[in-house]
């Protein structure tokens, strides 16, 4: 009987059968959708460094035809002859994907799976449906990956954009022709492997051939200890696979429900009265509180998504990603189309959907996807809150000279390394989550504010000179290169330009612009609380530089 896998689920291929001539078939349709159903053969590194191994409609084989697309049979979508055995050494993962040729979303799709073979009985199956997606147009499947054995995964990870941004998200070129594919040609038409009656069962070593034709397969059939590639068995009559021919609501509803979780109870279309300082009528300034009519550009620091992001800290407004509690692709103020019940009263909770390295999934709560970028990712210890998929988690020493300099500094921050293919979710003790991606440039954070950052980064310690405050200097972290860091603030921060008269407490400051000059502004020579009547604020930072520089300061002090 077929062990029935979820997604994230694992096993080794040994545990499963014992053949390593094996079929895999993938099944997934969708109203007016055509799909792309394709194999990768990756390196160690998970990138295709050999084009041969990317087998699809336009090369329906590998060179040693170890990887064969065989084309849609036995009810399934696509199938592929997979001989474990044959594939080079250099190869180490097989990620099976689907993506959608011209328009549409895999959230409109039918129940799908894909499902391996050997001998003629179904090993595993992994099911999917559309409702597990949002607005992308590519889905990795399932992965044959090797670690010491070859073994099987469940991945059902969505990807936006389609088979060229999974190409050049593995690495490969995209060609020019694969602009207009071609109709798929069966792989028989090619070359591939005919079928035929397979031998007796008594044969010790039964060669590649077709199916029983029974449509139902007896559950006392036990395969050979060693079964060779045979596809499954074929039906009688083609079935019809279930696919959403029509949406659920077919009208709005009559009773407007209360609104998400982050947005105001009144229709965003009505103005509302004018942010503090600002005059009725007139498009607000820097650091108003309403965003702007058109989209500008994303502000220094800011991690680009797919339309227009919201300025550091401000809540998103319509037409831009989500806020907290609203469904993906759901209208502000009308109902999910979930029935009543516990499913609609978890709707608005939904984990966002994936296609991006970094994605808040709410206002405390970051995701990250290592199978992203290729690269670890360095968080603070104990801030993992969840993760899906194999993730590996490790000690990141700052080695004996860094815990010095930490341990003076008070810039030390204690780490764990984080590598694998899955999803990590991160957050502490209810902080704002703020993601910052630097492409080349720097920003200076205290390292009581950093929560996590790509190892790509260069961090180290960096001094502000002053006089006449305790300890005769600060200190900051300073973050320089191409990769994301997460910020954590008390409360949503404020982002402001910097001019010469721009003056920050230093226990309230968050990040700044590495380029912008530091000058120590101490109006007193005692600490804080020193004498009656004093006003407590002892230490504040000036901050100068080029139009461009900016600071970050969050509505509490350390």
């Amino acid at each position: 009987m077929a062990r029935e896998f979820q997604r994230g689920h694992k096993a080794k291929i040994s545990d499963l059968t014992a053949g390593t001539d094996l079929y895999v078939g993938v099944s997934i349709a969708g109203p007016g959708l055509t799909f792309d159903i394709s194999c990768f053969g990756l390196d160690a590194n998970e990138q295709l460094s050999d084009d041969r191994y990317f087998v699809f409609y336009n090369q329906p084989k590998s060179p040693e035809e170890s990887i064969q697309q065989l084309g849609a049979q036995a009810g399934d979508s696509e199938s592929f002859r997979v001989t474990l055995d044959r594939i080079p050494a250099g190869i180490h993962r097989l990620s099976f994907t689907a993506s959608v040729d011209g328009a549409g979303q895999m959230s409109q799709i039918g129940p799908g799976y894909i499902r391996i073979v050997a001998g003629g009985e179904e090993v595993v199956r992994y099911s999917f449906t559309g409702s597990e997606f949002s607005t992308e147009r590519a889905l990795m499947i399932g992965d044959f990956y090797l670690k010491d054995v070859w073994r099987f995964a469940a991945v059902g990870q969505g990807f936006d954009g389609g088979l060229a941004a999974l190409l050049k998200n593995f690495g490969g070129e995209v060609a020019e022709e694969e602009a207009a594919p071609e109709q798929q040609v069966p792989a028989q038409a090619t070359g591939a492997p005919g079928f035929a009656p397979p031998p007796q069962a008594a044969a010790p070593a039964p060669s590649f051939g077709a199916p029983a034709q029974a449509p139902v397969q007896t559950p006392a059939q036990a395969p050979a200890p060693a079964p060779a590639f045979t596809a499954p068995p074929q039906p009688a009559a083609p079935q019809q696979q279930p696919v959403h021919s029509a949406p659920t609501m077919v009208g709005p509803l009559t009773t407007p429900p209360a609104a998400p979780y982050g947005q105001p109870p009144h229709p965003p279309q009505q103005p509302g009265p004018p942010a503090y300082g600002q005059v009725p009528g007139r498009q607000p300034g820097y650091g108003g509180q309403v965003p702007p009519p058109a989209p500008a550009p994303a502000p220094y620091g800011q991690q680009p998504a797919h339309g227009q992001q919201p300025p550091y800290g401000q809540q998103p407004a319509y037409g831009q990603q989500p806020p907290y509690g609203q469904a993906p692709g759901q209208v502000p103020g009308q109902q999910p189309a979930a029935g009543a019940g516990l499913a609609a009263a978890l709707q608005p909770y939904k984990e966002a959907p994936t296609g991006a390295r970094w994605t808040p999934q709410n206002q405390q709560l970051m995701r990250v996807d290592l199978s992203m970028g290729g690269q670890a990712v360095l968080a603070r210890q104990g801030s993992m809150v969840l993760y899906q998929g194999k993730v590996d988690f490790s000690y990141k020493g700052a080695g004996f000279a860094g815990r010095i300099v930490g341990n003076a500094t008070g810039q030390e921050m204690q780490l764990m390394r984080c590598t694998g293919r899955g999803q990590v979710f991160l957050a502490e003790t209810g902080a704002h989550l703020h993601a910052i991606e630097l492409q080349g440039d720097g920003i200076c954070v205290s390292a009581e504010n950093v929560l996590a950052f790509d190892e790509s980064l260069q961090h180290e310690v960096r001094r502000i000179e002053g006089h006449g405050i305790p300890g005769g200097a600060l200190f900051t972290m300073q973050f320089q290169g191409s990769g994301t860091v997460i910020v954590k603030t008390h409360g949503v921060p404020v982002v402001l330009p910097v001019t010469p008269t721009t003056f920050a407490d230093s226990n309230a400051i968050v990040a700044w612009s590495a380029a912008s000059q530091v000058i120590i502004s101490s109006q007193v020579r005692l600490r804080r609380n020193a004498y009656p009547g004093h006003s407590g604020e002892t230490v504040n930072l000036q901050f100068r530089g080029a139009p461009g520089n900016f600071i970050v300061v969050q509505p509490y002090e350390v």
